[in-house]
């Protein structure tokens, strides 16, 4: 058994606000779609605020961007909520609501346990993937590399 879980972040920046009525189809599917996460097979702990989602939360101090983050216990069960028809109906969407990014947006990465990686941690790894492209502390689907156990 591990002593790891697989840590993601990934980051879209909004090309409205979240109350400009172009935004209200991907509004209306926050809550089923972490309700999906929430209940998936292998689903740890996601960022969230109060109000029950993380849109309120920033990255690089910029109110643009929304931030996704979460645990699981193994790439197959972050993998499997990423194929699901759910998410990926919204994914196959993203270009009506955010702008294209000409840095990687998203990364993965190795906690022990019960850990809860926090914004800067994960903003840490972000720019170590940019900076330095995959490595067994911060990396993409493209490049996996194994837990450390």
């Amino acid at each position: 058994m591990s002593r790891h879980h697989l840590a993601q972040l990934n980051i879209a920046r909004m090309k409205y606000s979240l109350e400009d009525p172009a935004m209200q189809p991907f509004v209306d599917a926050l809550d089923p779609v972490n309700q999906s996460a929430d209940s998936s097979p292998g689903f740890v702990w996601r960022l969230q605020s109060d109000e029950g989602d993380a849109t309120s939360i920033q990255i690089y101090n910029d109110g643009a961007y929304l931030v996704n983050m979460s645990v699981w216990k193994s790439l197959e069960s972050l993998k499997a909520l990423v194929a699901s028809t759910r998410h990926g109906a919204i994914f196959r969407r993203r270009a009506e609501w955010f702008e294209k990014m000409q840095q990687a947006s998203s990364v993965l990465w190795w906690v022990p346990k019960y850990h809860q990686p926090t914004v800067q941690e994960a903003q840490e790894k972000l720019d170590s993937l940019r900076a330095n492209g995959p490595t067994p502390d911060a990396f993409n689907f493209s490049e996996i590399y194994p837990h450390p156990d």
